[in-house]
């Protein structure tokens, strides 16, 4: 977490932290589970629920939250009974380096190194790498070299 002299406000007052918003919308392990999923192209409540082996309450729940936060949206893909596909709407998609960073961490961390699974450019092939830079002096930035202030947002 980047370093601040600023008092960080409760992750319980809505709209004073970025992250406890986050969390609120994607912030449990089933959750980022079925995100997962999604991102690797599975559309549909019956394959997510087979691949997770999650129960069908827990995931229809998740699925809502999603959908009514505006992360997924669904679409009707059988009339009788009817059936949706689930697919990332733009909000959902810019979660994606959100995801690549916890999956970086765990391949550092909790997989010794040994990733299971590798992500790479769809068009040469070549694992990707995250990395955070500065967009004015194009430096690559580590977690001591950033800091926090106040943004136009804050709420006191």
């Amino acid at each position: 977490m980047p370093a601040t002299s600023q008092k960080t406000s409760a992750p319980s007052q809505p709209g004073s932290c970025s992250i406890a918003s986050t969390l609120a919308v994607i912030g449990d392990r089933w959750t980022v589970l079925v995100l997962r999923d999604i991102f690797r192209g599975v559309h549909r409540f019956s394959e997510l629920q087979e691949n997770l082996g999650i129960a069908k309450n827990l995931l229809s729940n998740r699925l809502a939250k999603l959908v009514n936060a505006g992360v997924l949206e669904k679409t009707p893909y059988q009339d009788r009974p009817v059936r949706y596909d689930y697919r990332l709407t733009d909000k959902g998609r810019d979660l994606s380096p959100a995801l690549m960073a916890l999956m970086g961490w765990g391949d550092r961390w909790m997989a010794d190194g040994q990733p299971p699974t590798v992500l790479v450019h769809d068009k040469c092939g070549t694992p990707l790498e995250q990395r955070v830079e500065c967009p004015d002096c194009e430096q690559d930035i580590t977690p001591r070299h950033i800091r926090s202030r106040p943004g136009p947002g804050r709420r006191n």
